[in-house]
This record gives C-alpha cells, sequence and structure tokens, in this order.
C-alpha cells in the first residue's frame, strides 16, 4: 500500500469498541481497510502464509500457540488457514463481525483455484461464525458476479439475477446465496459488497464508472458491519456520475453517503475537445 511499515498505518482503537475481525489481512484491501478501520474498532488480522516484516513476531507466536496475539493500539493478530474450519472458528472467536476479505482475487482464476478458497473458505468463514457466535459477516463480494451484463453494456442493480461471467463470479455469487441461506437459516447477519475498481484513483477510462475509493470502501465496509440490517447486496463504487452499477440501496438501506468521484479524473482519460 506504502513504504510505511504496517504498523505504523494502524491507529489506537477507542477502549470498549466492537471486535472486527478482518481476513485476508495480508492482502490490499485488507491492508487498507485496516489502516481505515482500526481507529474505530479493535481490530483482529488474520494471517496465514503473507505477514508484514513488522508483524511477523506476533503472528509467529499467534501460530505457535494457537491463540489471538495483542499488538500495539489495542488490536491483535491471528492465524487460520481458511481451508481449515477449526482455525477459522477458533480465529474469530469473541469477535463482534467479520470483514470477510480472503480470497483468490483473479477473474480468470481456474475453478480449483477458487474452490479451495472462495467456495470451501467462504463456507468455512459463515459457519465457523455461526459456531463461534460471531452475529455479523460482511462477504467482499465482486461485480463479476455479474459481470456478463457489463459485457452486454447494460446497467445492473443488486436485485437483477446474477450472471457471474468465469469461475472467480461463480464463487462470490456463491458466497452471496451461501450468506442467504445462513442469514434466513440461521440467524446470521450477512451484508454482501460487491466491490468495483478498489484504487487509489481510477486507471483507466472505464474506471470513472466503476472506482472505489479507499475511503468510500472503509464508509461501506463500517456501515455494513454498523447496520441493523440481517441480509443485503450491495454495490460497492464512489458516486461516480458514470456509473452504471446502481448504489441507490446502499444510499438508503446502509445510508451510504459516497465522497468521492471519478469524475474528478475525466481530464485524464477523455480526449481533449477536437482530439476525438
Amino acid at each position: 500500500m506504502t513504504d510505511m511499515l504496517a504498523s505504523e498505518l494502524i491507529s489506537p482503537a477507542p477502549e470498549g469498541s466492537r471486535r472486527v475481525a478482518i481476513n485476508g489481512a495480508a492482502g490490499r484491501i485488507g491492508e487498507v481497510m485496516a489502516s481505515h478501520l482500526s481507529s474505530r474498532y479493535r481490530l483482529r488480522l488474520i494471517y496465514n502464509r503473507t505477514v508484514p516484516d513488522d508483524r511477523a513476531e506476533a503472528v509467529a507466536e499467534a501460530r505457535s500457540s494457537g491463540n489471538a496475539v495483542p499488538i500495539a493500539g489495542g488490536h491483535e493478530v491471528a492465524v487460520a488457514e481458511i481451508a481449515d474450519l477449526d482455525a477459522v472458528q477458533h480465529s474469530v472467536a469473541g469477535c463482534d463481525a467479520i470483514l470477510h476479505l480472503a480470497a483468490v482475487p483473479s477473474v480468470h482464476a481456474p475453478w480449483d483455484a477458487v474452490l479451495h478458497t472462495n467456495i470451501v473458505g467462504t463456507y468455512n468463514i459463515y459457519e465457523g461464525a455461526l459456531r463461534a457466535g460471531v452475529p455479523r459477516v460482511v462477504f467482499a463480494s465482486s461485480n463479476h458476479a455479474t459481470g456478463f451484463y457489463e459485457r452486454d453494456g447494460l446497467p445492473v442493480g443488486p436485485d437483477m439475477p446474477v450472471r457471474p461471467d468465469g469461475y472467480y463470479g461463480v464463487s462470490k455469487a456463491f458466497g452471496e446465496s451461501l450468506g442467504r441461506f445462513y442469514a434466513e437459516g440461521h440467524g446470521l447477519a450477512v451484508i454482501c459488497l460487491r466491490i468495483g475498481s478498489f484504487q487509489p484513483r481510477p486507471r483507466d477510462r472505464r474506471q470513472l464508472s466503476t472506482w472505489l475509493s479507499y475511503r468510500d470502501m472503509a464508509q461501506l465496509a463500517w456501515r455494513s458491519i454498523e447496520t441493523k440490517e440481517t441480509y443485503g447486496i450491495f454495490y460497492g463504487i464512489s458516486g461516480n456520475t458514470r456509473g452504471y452499477w446502481d448504489i441507490s440501496s446502499a444510499r438508503e438501506v446502509l445510508g451510504y453517503a459516497p465522497e468521492d468521484d471519478g469524475e474528478a479524473f475525466a481530464a485524464e482519460f477523455d480526449p481533449a475537445p477536437g482530439n476525438s
């Protein structure tokens, strides 16, 4: 995310605040969310193979002991292999919510790759939360759960049928459906966020429509954690003037009020007058 140490990006948590687990904490979204949410919640950052250098000692202790280990600011680290249900359950015990970010992120990932982490792993998060008594999961879904609408040039809202454009999208549609089962069948609150182009700024013309800024993603995360809604699917983009994924339900239901708009960067990608 930056050249700073991971520990330098974390703020002290408010005393008595919710304990929120972030799995996939070593990933790009996980690092950014840890930075943005650390001043609001007591975080438990869950790692497996990839670990920031300045947290290596604490993570090694957590791996050896099998328990969460305190770090500065009222936060903790823990270790769990996403495909190990018992380890997942133990890693989230005592938390008030889980931000489920761990995934094979490649849009073109083959079936075997998404099966282990995105399919089995997501089941383990829901089931582990249920067994551990964690009341809420925020699931990082993706716009690729409905990717074929975009290929056809169609605007899309969260109430439309899924049209995944690859095994990755299939895995995210699966996670949404499984989340609904756990919400309605077991009383686990599940909010699914179809994350758009998560970048510090748009990188191309398409992302003027699909961009999700860091602070807008953080807002979606905390609103999903704190809402009273027990199930919902919401698109996660900034307030982009050219957006074609409908975020009206996120505004109305979650109270989402995006602060950024990709249009601020339009001059970088639109042809100058007379040069089109």
